[in-house]
């Protein structure tokens, strides 16, 4: 008899062996530590459970491909790479936390358990679902693991994890299932919530024996109740084997009241007295700690009396019942509570939880007089950041995203200095370079109501200190001017290169230009085809100064420096006779696939028949006529109907612009999304540019070049190493390339072998932003994750330990002046529509001038009149003129 062979318990895995090293081109000579993670300054809070304690000193979090294992104690970061590359779906603690679980994405992902605190991978798990684990649990006992998995199958799992044994398979829902967890009182119940369900099942055991083996096998009963989109909103109470008796279970709403549901049927809506909700918005967990305890989105957490809640029923037809909760915390402004995770630290509980606003909060929920205070460990920005850059002289960073602030970061103390907030979200910036301001402290931020402010980071020690103060913050930023461009979104700024002129670009189609001075002032604007993806100015190299302008919907157009001496902008800021070329990029995609396909010889092998039967005919014709014989017309021979070769295909859509810079005066290179992906494209401006409707162009690259596997994962961000040996590439998946370039030329050659690594999350964390520090040793990329990554170029050992970031002194006499003038009100006129207003309050003064002119004139002539009619009256009646006659 086969007697089944059980794993050691004494056996791991090496860790170098399963996680995900970076692909390198095949024979490239590339080398594999070309880039190497450093730190990890973002985080995804907006992720729905993305926090777990292992101990007081240690926090863990999903970061992209990563899991962030965070010293609370020495802020030090320690990290573990998905085995996929395909991302991670949620982590896990094993009630001894002597283990944790990681479910991964990607194709028919792995399960795999980690050993704690040695990190060392103890179990992996396959084949429980097809593209990604949702969720994980641990059965009380810590010997069941049950795991949920995504569309397509919504695979419920339960796991003998220590002999990496599937128990049970079954679908846990046919919509999205968020959740999955074990009863903490019955091993034997699971509760799983998602679309518009909560479903509570049942394993039934049923024990015999055969052959001296122990067999169990185990099947579901399901009880599923209909409701609204449930995420971690559910706490079952008391869950019976059998459905026929009563089934207790409570969940939180969207709207912030508690369900209380017996038998499938919703039995009583809990809410606060006078009808108040338990909570101002969504409640987001639910945990049984004694007593209930309800974490919600407006910053509260409340506790309420179990037995009261468990036997609440309605008492009116309203189907609610006012309860008050036994203790409430109030953890802060602008909180948005999602989840929150324990552990004990001396004896005494404590809680940490995750802000998706971006924080990690220390709460202290013992609710005595001796309740410490909410405490926020570590800020970050919430959802995707907007845009980066770096400083031009030091390894300092920028970043905005639409949580309204922008932060400064140092990527050598891998510390946050400095953070600043507005009244609308930033949505493009840049880093001034040194022409502009030597001491490398000026940044422009444009906003979402399509406001630019200009800010100054400076170090606040550099100031005069007054009698009994002292500046010992590290960073502080400085608003020196705001002003509005634009009526929308900026999504692009661009200093030129000799840094006279600013050049701003928005969603609302137009690019506007700015002289650099200490003040910025406006030189005027110009209309563009679409809304502006992203604006370059040409680089030193090139004779002239001119500005590439892309804008999303396939338009490229270039434009020289505007004079401002030259521009009237007496009743209006538009340049209207600005030398524009464009380029209307035409898809040639589909003929490129026809070229490249079995189609291409299918073509190839008609023409030849085609002209091998032209040239047998044109000999018989000779020979005809060599012959002397007449030659009569024949019919023309019915050919055989061939069958039509399918069309080009041309998107209905164009596709948008990504990105694109600069290869040469006159040319530029362009990346695309959507149905032109796959490839990047040399495009040229045509030197005779006539004014015709740049709508009815129909312009073709004239080269191109295949960029392996991007047809479903464009390029959205390209940048480049100072000397140019090196092309970065940001993906749509999250994914980081590297390009060496030979010459700093791009070429098929050059790009066909290249080093990459995924680094945000696949599915959201399209890169952002991509760009090396000033002297080329660190790479920095954000993307829609809400992750910053900063990275070693070559590897740690190049880089010397004796660098340090410098901030900027601050200008002379900057304590001294007065605060700039920001703009708060998202309705304000923007800077075209104040000269208009003005132009218009002009021109109706100068009415009202004329009106009262005409008037004064009108009135003398009036009194001259009736003084003629009254001298006309005091003449004899026989001299004087009557008022019928007319002369």
């Amino acid at each position: 008899e086969n007697v089944e062979k059980k794993i050691s318990e004494t056996f791991f895995y090496k860790y170098e062996d399963i996680y995900s090293w970076p692909f390198v081109t095949e024979d490239s000579g590339i080398p594999i530590n070309l880039l190497t993670l450093k730190h990890s300054f973002g985080y995804d809070c907006t992720r729905s459970v993305n926090l777990l304690l292992m101990d007081r000193q240690t926090l863990m979090y999903i970061a992209g491909n990563q899991v962030v294992l965070l010293d609370l104690k020495t802020k030090s970061q320690s990290y573990l790479r998905s085995s996929s590359g395909g991302g991670i779906g949620f982590i896990m603690a094993h009630p001894t936390k002597q283990y944790f679980a990681v479910g991964e994405k990607g194709k028919k992902p792995n399960l795999i358990i980690y050993d704690y605190p040695s990190l060392r991978p103890y179990r992996i798990l396959r084949g429980g679902t097809e593209k990604a684990y949702v969720f994980g649990d641990f059965n009380n006992a810590g010997t069941l693991l049950a795991s949920v998995g995504s569309s397509p199958d919504y695979m419920l799992t339960i796991w003998d994890w220590k002999q990496e044994k599937i128990v049970l398979r079954s679908k846990a829902f046919s919509q999205d299932v968020y959740k999955v967890t074990f009863s903490a009182d019955n091993e034997e119940q699971l509760t799983t919530s998602g679309a518009g369900h909560i479903r509570l099942l049942a394993l039934i055991f049923n024990h015999f024996c055969a052959c001296k083996l122990c067999h169990i096998s185990k099947k579901l009963s399901r009880l599923t109740l209909y409701t609204f989109s449930c995420k971690h909103l559910y706490v079952a109470i008391d869950l019976m084997l059998s459905w026929k008796e009563v089934t207790n279970v409570i969940s939180g709403t969207e709207w912030g009241n508690l369900l209380l549901w017996e038998g499938g049927l919703i039995k009583v809506e809990l809410c606060r007295a006078g009808h108040k909700p338990c909570h101002s918005g969504p409640v987001s967990q639910l945990v049984l700690d004694g007593e209930l305890v309800t974490v919600g989105k407006d910053g509260f957490i409340r506790v309420w009396n179990f037995e009261t809640i468990d036997a609440a029923d309605a008492v009116d037809d309203t189907g609610l019942l006012e309860v008050e909760p036994m203790n409430e915390l109030h953890v802060g402004r602008n909180v948005s509570l999602s989840f929150m995770s324990k552990v004990h630290d001396c004896g005494q509980p404590v809680w940490y939880a995750q802000d998706t606003n971006g924080a990690i909060w220390k709460l202290d929920l013992t609710f005595s007089n001796m309740t410490c205070d909410p405490e926020c460990l570590y800020t970050f920005h919430s959802g995707r950041i907007e845009a980066m850059s770096v400083s031009p002289v030091t390894y300092l960073m920028a970043t905005t995203a639409l949580d309204r602030s922008v932060r400064i970061y140092d990527f050598i103390s891998n510390s946050q200095l400095s953070e600043i907030r507005f009244k609308q979200g930033g949505t493009a910036l840049t880093w001034a370079p040194r022409i502009v301001n030597p001491k490398g402290g000026v940044i422009a931020v444009g906003f979402e109501d399509g406001v630019v402010r200009i800010i100054e980071v400076y170090d606040p020690k550099g100031l005069p200190v007054l009698a009994g103060q002292t500046n010992t913050e590290n960073a502080q930023i400085n608003l020196k001017q705001a002003f509005k461009p634009h009526a929308a979104a900026v999504t692009a700024l661009a200093y030129e290169r000799n840094g006279d002129v600013l050049a701003t670009g928005s969603k609302d189609k137009t690019v506007f230009f700015f002289a650099v001075e200490d003040k910025y002032e406006p030189i005027g604007f110009i209309c563009v085809p679409g809304p502006v993806q992203a604006l370059q100015w040409s680089p030193p190299s090139h004779v002239k100064s001119t500005l590439l302008i892309l804008c999303e919907n396939g338009f490229a157009l270039q434009v020289p420096v505007p004079l401002p001496e030259e521009q009237d902008t007496v009743s209006t800021y538009q340049i209207k006779n600005l030398p524009t070329q464009h380029f209307h990029f035409y898809s040639i995609k589909s003929r490129i696939k026809v070229m490249n396909s079995p189609l291409e010889e299918e073509i190839a092998l008609r023409e030849k028949k085609r002209q091998e039967k032209e040239k047998a005919k044109l000999e018989w014709i000779k020979q005809q006529q060599k012959s002397g014989k007449e030659i009569e017309e024949e019919d023309p021979e019915e050919e055989p109907e061939e069958e039509p070769l399918p069309p080009l295909y041309i998107p209905e859509e164009p596709s948008p612009i990504l990105c694109g810079f600069y290869s040469s005066p006159g040319k530029f290179w362009l990346s695309l999304g959507g149905y032109d992906s796959g490839f990047l494209y040399h495009c040229e401006f045509s030197s005779n540019d006539h004014q015709e409707d740049p709508e009815n162009r129909q312009d073709e690259p004239f080269e191109v070049i295949p960029i392996e596997d991007t047809d479903n994962n464009p390029i959205h961000q390209i940048s480049f190493c100072t000397n140019r040996l090196l092309m970065f590439c940001g993906m749509q998946n999250g994914a980081l390339r590297v390009y060496p370039l030979q010459d700093k030329d791009i070429s098929v050659n050059t790009l066909k072998e290249y080093w990459s690594l995924n680094v945000h999350d696949n599915d959201y964390g399209q890169i952002q932003g991509i760009c090396s520090s000033f002297d080329d040793r660190f790479l920095i990329t954000c993307g829609g994750d809400g992750n910053i990554f900063s990275f070693n170029i070559l590897s740690p050992e190049d880089v010397h330990k004796e660098l340090k970031a410098k901030i900027p002194s601050p200008r002379s006499g900057l304590e001294k002046e007065k605060a700039a003038e920001d703009i708060e009100d998202p309705n304000a006129y923007n800077i075209e529509e104040v000269k208009q207003k003005k132009e218009y309050e002009r021109k109706m003064k100068e009415a009202e001038e004329k009106k009262k002119k005409k008037r004064e004139e009108l009135m003398a002539l009036r009194n001259e009149f009736l003084f003629l009619l009254q001298k006309n009256q005091e003449l004899p009646k026989h001299m004087q003129l009557h008022r019928e006659v007319h002369l």
